[in-house]
């Protein structure tokens, strides 16, 4: 394990986030390393004294004293009309919040969230040493690598004759849990496709958005959930996804 990875999971290993296998990865790391030993410890000291600290304030009854005495007569004593009204339209809100707008709201935040950690990984993976952990253009030599260290092995898919070669593959970590990059190169770009397991087998149209200059592209299949990443254009990267679902509908047909 490298420090960007460790360091990326330090904090998750501080709040007991992680399976035993990272875990100890992570601790094994830290046993050798003194600079993230000494960034777990910094992490370790700010939790105690948050956790210590008594955080809360409560204003003096003056203050609620003094704003009471500036409110207009009708506010401070509010009729009970006015105070079923409010709670009608306090519950009217409630509900509208049960049926799921806050879980929207909070779903599309978690998702950019993700995508902001997908362009992260990218980017350290532009870094020497850190786009691949085996290097190959065979994908009978990427694929079997992958296998035992993630629950399910991204599929591996040669796309050369197609104008994307394939370079190799790597793990990496997102939301502080491990998943597979497939690694291809158009040119001088390098394209990163994340897989992930998913509990969702419905299948999701491929969408593409932009962050920090690179493009995006995400689909769900298979029950796979699937990232391209790159800063190819998006009429290019739009190609590679076609080439890749269709190189893949192939293989599960044949």
């Amino acid at each position: 394990m490298t420090c960007d990875e460790a360091k990326i999971l330090l904090h998750a290993l501080i709040d007991g986030e992680l399976d035993a296998g990272h875990a100890r990865e992570v601790e094994a790391h830290v046993a050798t390393c003194a600079s993230c030993a000494s960034e777990l410890a910094a992490y370790r000291d700010m939790k105690r004294v948050l956790a210590d600290t008594n955080l809360r304030y409560t204003a003096p009854a003056q203050l609620r004293a003094r704003i009471e005495a500036s409110l207009p007569p009708q506010a401070q004593q509010p009729n009970r009309r006015a105070v079923l009204r409010g709670f009608a339209m306090g519950s009217a809100v409630s509900a509208l919040a049960a049926t799921g707008l806050v879980a929207i709201v909070l779903r599309q935040d978690d998702q950019q969230r993700i995508l902001s950690e997908m362009v992260s990984a990218h980017l350290r993976s532009l870094q020497a040493g850190h786009l691949t952990d085996v290097i190959s253009t065979d994908q009978h030599t990427v694929k079997p690598w992958f296998n035992g260290k993630l629950d399910v092995a991204p599929p591996v898919i040669d796309l050369t004759a197609q104008g994307f070669t394939l370079v190799g593959g790597r793990l990496d970590y997102i939301d502080a849990r491990a998943l597979g990059a497939v690694v291809y190169r158009r040119r001088q770009h390098v394209i990163n496709l994340f897989v992930a397991q998913t509990a969702n087998t419905a299948l999701r149209p491929p969408k593409t958005e932009t962050m920090q200059g690179f493009n995006c592209r995400h689909w769900t299949n298979r029950g796979l959930n699937f990232w391209a990443v790159s800063d190819l254009g998006a009429d290019e990267l739009v190609e590679f996804t076609d080439k890749f679902e269709a190189a893949m509908k192939a293989n599960v047909e044949g």
